[in-house]
């Protein structure tokens, strides 16, 4: 039986979810010896070429140069795993879809002309097929080994499709809504952070977007009575996961 193959692709992004990768450390040496990582710029410049049995791909799609190397990653990867809010939503960089980008390219570059891009940001599943997502900004660590040694035993990854909110009772983390009027996102985002900003007794920021099911209609008046006006609201909604958040918010 042949060594199976790990390649890590990135596109429009910070590089904090490949680097979420490089700081398992212990955990990565031991995935060393398990598969041949043929392509991983962050942390080698080996380059071998595919076919691939997993892909991890981190960035957003932003030019027509990423919208062609995508299509040719996906034909040469067996499974396709999308990781980060880049990646899943378009990432902070999806903002542009909001606006002109001429506007934007006018008033950042000096010499806008030379800029070769799309008019939008866009997730890796607008574009090809994914098999699998790992959401967040960055995504969680645990959750990343647990689907790469799924794979790697030929079994379905587990992706729970639970809130933060949930993840708060499971900890005994006490709800900063409840006990103390902090505006959170918990009920409408998507599990799989620990309820890290809670457990600091912060409200949740939506890291990890909307949960699959999300009832953003129902929380956005507990948002405004616990202190918050539409302009924050919109804020708080406009970052990590833009595209996303705001699908659902015009669902409402």
């Amino acid at each position: 039986m042949s060594t199976p193959t790990l390649a890590v692709w990135k596109f429009a992004s910070c590089d904090g979810c490949q680097l979420t990768l490089l700081d398992c450390q212990d955990e990565l040496l031991t995935l060393a010896d398990q598969v041949r990582i043929a392509t991983f710029a962050e942390a080698s410049s080996t380059m071998i070429g595919g076919p691939y049995d997993v892909s991890l791909v981190e960035g957003s799609i932003t030019t027509a140069a990423d919208e062609r190397r995508i299509h040719e990653i996906r034909e040469q990867s067996g499974v396709l795993v999308t990781i980060g809010a880049c990646a899943t939503a378009g990432g902070v960089q999806a903002l542009r879809n909001l606006a002109d980008i001429e506007e934007f390219t006018s008033v950042v570059y000096a010499r806008p002309e030379y800029i070769d891009t799309l008019a939008t940001s866009t997730p890796i599943a607008a574009h090809v097929e994914v098999d699998y997502q790992l959401q967040g900004c960055p995504i969680d660590r645990g959750q990343l080994l647990d689907t790469l040694a799924a794979l790697l035993v030929g079994r379905k990854p587990r992706l729970p499709a639970k809130t933060v909110c949930t993840e708060c009772k499971n900890r005994g983390v006490t709800c900063v809504v409840v006990a103390d009027g902090i505006p959170c996102l918990g009920p409408v985002t998507h599990a799989s952070c620990g309820a890290l900003c809670p457990s600091f007794h912060r409200g949740c920021y939506g890291c990890f977007g909307p949960a699959a099911t999300p009832n953003t209609a129902a929380l956005l008046p507990v948002l405004r009575r616990d202190g918050m006006s539409d302009d924050a609201v919109d804020r708080v909604f406009s970052t990590f996961n833009v595209t996303t958040f705001a699908a659902e918010r015009d669902d409402t």
